[in-house]
């Protein structure tokens, strides 16, 4: 029977992230065939760090310096995110400080409707304007957290977000299809959309589906999770993510798929 311990989980992660963000930092040169299985691949992530962030959460001994640390890695990621993501999006290790002051404030708000009801009218606006995967990130971190029975907790988080991605990318392409726009091939070759920004989310919209099909992939990892650390990563989780960022722009930079001049509105 498989085994992860979180060494590798982590690394299943990691594998994720990068395969998934190459599709943003080349997506003018990436063929969509090749899209598909690279946003398979990137639905790991989210669900397997959510799940760490939650079991990090209930183990550290100095929050505080927790949140110092991704607070740190989100601002050296932040232009490398900006060059290769192009969206005004907070990056992922925002997310994270919000997921981890999410349950902070669940463990001090004793009054359960209260607790409800900011997150329905804050934490749910806020995360969907403003950071990545939406309220669907911090949802998933809240629920590895609440949720009381093991099994659950390690299936129910990833296969909430794959039915919110799937029907997210239901929902878009039925709109696409709507306004004439059967695939991203026609959005391109018969130049219904100038806006590179606009066809890059056409690119993503599209490939909602395998996203989430991904996700659900997550619930059979963390069922196989055995509960033991592995070799020890440290900082090295965190690190690759501003790390990748900047490797990726760099490429894309060389390539001729990043107009500097252009992002600076000069």
């Amino acid at each position: 029977m498989l085994k992860l311990d979180a060494y590798k989980l982590k690394w299943i992660a990691i594998f994720g992230m990068v395969l998934s963000h190459m599709i943003y930092a080349w997506w003018d040169i990436m063929p969509m065939w090749l899209v598909y299985p690279l946003s398979f691949v990137g639905g790991f992530t989210f669900p397997i760090m959510a799940f760490f962030v939650a079991e990090g959460y209930r183990h550290t001994s100095n929050l505080g310096k927790y949140i110092f640390r991704l607070f740190i890695f989100g601002v050296i990621a932040t232009p490398f995110h900006i060059l290769v993501i192009g969206l005004p999006w907070l990056n992922i290790m925002f997310a994270i400080i919000l997921g981890l002051l999410v349950l902070m404030l669940y463990d001090k708000i004793k009054y359960r409707v209260l607790f409800w009801l900011l997150y329905a009218i804050l934490i749910i606006p806020l995360s969907t304007l403003f950071f990545e995967w939406y309220f669907i990130g911090i949802t998933m971190v809240l629920m590895y957290h609440i949720i009381r029975n093991e099994t659950a907790r390690r299936i129910v988080p990833p296969i909430f977000a794959g039915v919110c991605w799937l029907v997210l990318g239901a929902l878009s392409i039925v709109s696409f299809t709507a306004m004439g726009m059967t695939s991203p091939e026609v959005v391109v070759t018969e130049g219904l959309f100038r806006n590179s920004g606009f066809l890059m989310n056409i690119y993503f919209m599209y490939a909602l589906i395998p996203f989430g099909l991904g996700c659900f992939l997550v619930a059979f990892f963390l069922k196989n999770y055995n509960g033991e650390r592995g070799k020890k990563m440290r900082w090295l989780f965190y690190a690759i993510y501003p790390l990748h960022f900047a490797v990726l722009a760099a490429i894309a930079f060389a390539l001729g798929l990043i107009d500097i001049n252009l992002m600076l509105g000069l």
